[in-house]
C-alpha cells in the first residue's frame, strides 16, 4: 500500500472504455499456439488435398499455401480453382484431436469481465469454433460465431468479409475492438477505425504471405503476447 498522501504513478492500464464490440479470432488466439491444434488441421488439409486432387502429398502441400497466401484461405482457393465441396473439405480438416486443450480461468474471468459482445471471428467452421469454445469454457462467454459461412466463403483478410460481420454484427467498427493472432488480418480492421491488437505468440502459423502488403506498425495499436493478461489490464 502507498504510504498516506503519496501520489499513485502507476501508469494505467490501455484505455478501451470506447469499445463495446469484441472480436476474437479463433485458433491460436483464445489458446495457445504451443497446443498445436493448427499442425493437425495443416496435416489434414494436406491429406485431403492429395487425395481429393490425386496428387503427391508433397504437391498438396505447395497448392495448400500457395491458395493460403493468395486467398486468404486454401478452401477459398480449392473452391474457386478445383470445385471442391466445402461442407466436406471443413468436416475433415476439423476433425482433429482436442484433448490439448484445457480451460484458462484467467482468460475466463477476462472476458467475462468485458462490457458489451463478444463474438468470434474465423475463417474456421461453427462445428470447429462450438467445440474449441466448449473445451476452453468459453461458450457461454461469447454472443455469437461468424465463421467462414456467415462470410459466404470470403475469408479474412478479404475485406468482404470484413464488411459482412459489420452487417451481420450491426455494430460501429470505432467502438469494435478486434484480436487476432494473424497480424495481416488486423489491416482490413484497422482501415475500418476498429482498435486492433496483435496475439504476437511467435507461432509459424502467423506468419503473414508474401503477396500481402507488409503490417506496418500503424496499423496494431497493440502488440501483446498474453491476451488474458492484457484483458486484465484494460480500461473498461
Amino acid at each position: 500500500m502507498l504510504p498516506l498522501n503519496q501520489p499513485d504513478t502507476a501508469e494505467p492500464g490501455p484505455d478501451f472504455r470506447h469499445v463495446d464490440t469484441w472480436i476474437f479470432d479463433l485458433d491460436n488466439t483464445l489458446y495457445r499456439a504451443d497446443s498445436n491444434l493448427f499442425a493437425q488441421i495443416d496435416q489434414r488439409m494436406t491429406d485431403y488435398i492429395a487425395r481429393h486432387l490425386s496428387v503427391t502429398v508433397e504437391a498438396a502441400w505447395q497448392l495448400q499455401h500457395s491458395y493460403y497466401r493468395e486467398y486468404g484461405s486454401t478452401l477459398s482457393g480449392l473452391i474457386r480453382l478445383n470445385n471442391v465441396d466445402p461442407e466436406t473439405f471443413l468436416a475433415y480438416v476439423h476433425d482433429i484431436d482436442l484433448s490439448p486443450l484445457t480451460p484458462d480461468e484467467a482468460l475466463i474471468a477476462a472476458i467475462d469481465r468485458l462490457p458489451g459482445r463478444r463474438f468470434v471471428f474465423t475463417n474456421g467452421c461453427r462445428h470447429h469454433a462450438k467445440r474449441v469454445l466448449d473445451r476452453l469454457g468459453l461458450s457461454e462467454a461469447v454472443t455469437e460465431i461468424w465463421d467462414i459461412r456467415t462470410l459466404d466463403f470470403t475469408p479474412k483478410p478479404q475485406a468482404e468479409a470484413y464488411h459482412r460481420v459489420i452487417t451481420t454484427g450491426a455494430f460501429e467498427p470505432k467502438s469494435a475492438a478486434m484480436f487476432e493472432d494473424m497480424a495481416r488480418n488486423l489491416m482490413p480492421a484497422y482501415a475500418l477505425g476498429m482498435t486492433t491488437v496483435w496475439i504476437n505468440n511467435g507461432s509459424e502459423w502467423s506468419h503473414q504471405g508474401p503477396e500481402y502488403p507488409l503490417v506496418a506498425r500503424r496499423h496494431i495499436h497493440h502488440e501483446i503476447d498474453d491476451l488474458a493478461e492484457f484483458l486484465h489490464a484494460i480500461r473498461i
